[in-house]
C-alpha cells in the first residue's frame, strides 16, 4: 500500500494548521497521535513554504524543528525533516531523521547535496516554480507535466552526481507550488508521465487551495478533496502521501486497495 507521510508543522503561519503546534510538547504529541493513526514517516517543518510565506532564520528553524525530531524518535516510523538548510538538515539528522524533504530539490544550498550523500540520507526532490513568496504569482507553462518532468529528470542527474545513492532519492511534482489549480489537476492526471523516471513519487495534496478553487471551501474544509485527489493520486502510483488528516486517508486507501483488488 502506498505509504502516509504525516505533516508535523512547528510553525506559526502555515497555511492550515499554522500555530497549533509551535510548542515543541504540542508538536510531539500531534506526532504520536499520526504515527497512531497510520503514518509510517513524519515530516516535521519549521518553515512554512504556504505562497507569500517569509523566510526563517537558520537559528529560528533548529530552535522549532531538532527539538521536536528528538522526541518524536522513539516512533516506529522514519523521521523526515522538512528544510532546505544544510545546517538544520544536518542537525535533523544528528537528532533522529533519515529523510531530507527540500522542496528546493537541493538548489538553495550548496551543501545539502553532499551532506545527504556523507550521510546517506533519502532525499525528496521537489519542483517548485520561483520562490514560495513569489511562486503562485503568475505560474505559467507550455506544458506543465513535460516542464516539471524535465526538471525532477535535471535534479535526479544532479543529486546522483553528487554521489546519493538512487535508491534514496524521491520525487515530487510540488502540488501548489508554483501551479494553478489546472496545472495541478493536469500533474495528477499524468503521474505515469512521471513515473518513467523511474523513482518513487511522493505527492502533498493535502488541504491545499486548488480543493478551495474547485468548491470554495477554505483550507480546514477540504477533507473530501484531500482524500479523493490522495486515492487517484495512489491508483496513478504515488509511492508516499503527504497527509494532515492521516487516519480518514488510510481508511479510504484500504477501502480503495481493497475493491481495486
Amino acid at each position: 500500500m502506498t505509504r502516509l507521510m504525516g505533516v508535523v508543522n512547528v510553525t506559526p503561519d502555515s497555511f492550515s494548521d499554522g500555530g497549533l503546534y509551535l510548542d515543541p510538547e504540542a508538536a510531539i504529541a500531534h506526532g504520536r497521535e499520526l504515527a497512531a493513526a497510520g503514518a509510517e514517516i513524519l515530516d516535521v517543518g519549521g518553515e512554512s513554504t504556504r505562497p507569500g510565506a517569509e523566510a526563517v532564520s537558520e537559528e529560528e528553524e533548529l530552535r522549532r524543528v531538532v527539538p521536536v525530531i528528538r522526541g518524536l524518535r522513539e516512533l516506529d516510523c522514519e523521521l523526515s525533516v522538512d528544510t532546505s538548510k544544510a545546517p538544520v538538515a544536518a542537525a535533523a539528522l544528528d537528532a533522529g531523521a533519515a529523510i531530507v524533504n527540500d522542496v528546493t530539490a537541493l538548489r538553495a544550498d550548496p551543501g545539502m547535496a553532499a551532506l545527504c550523500a556523507e550521510r546517506g540520507a533519502t532525499v525528496v526532490l521537489m519542483h517548485m516554480l520561483g520562490e514560495p513568496r513569489t511562486m503562485q504569482d503568475d505560474p505559467r507553462y507550455e506544458d506543465v507535466v513535460a516542464e516539471v518532468r524535465a526538471f525532477l529528470a535535471e535534479r535526479l542527474e544532479a543529486a546522483l552526481a553528487a554521489g546519493i545513492a538512487e535508491e534514496r532519492i524521491w520525487l515530487d511534482p510540488g502540488i501548489g507550488f508554483g501551479k494553478t489549480a489546472e496545472h495541478n489537476m493536469e500533474l495528477l492526471r499524468r503521474l505515469g508521465e512521471l513515473r518513467e523516471l523511474g523513482r518513487p513519487l511522493a505527492i502533498g495534496t493535502s488541504r491545499k487551495s486548488f480543493i478551495g478553487r474547485l468548491d470554495g471551501s477554505a483550507a480546514g474544509e477540504r477533507l473530501g478533496g484531500t482524500i479523493a485527489s490522495s486515492v487517484l493520486a495512489a491508483v496513478e502510483g504515488a509511492a508516499v502521501l503527504r497527509v494532515h488528516d492521516v487516519a480518514e486517508v488510510r481508511q479510504a486507501l484500504t477501502v480503495a486497495t481493497a475493491i481495486l483488488g
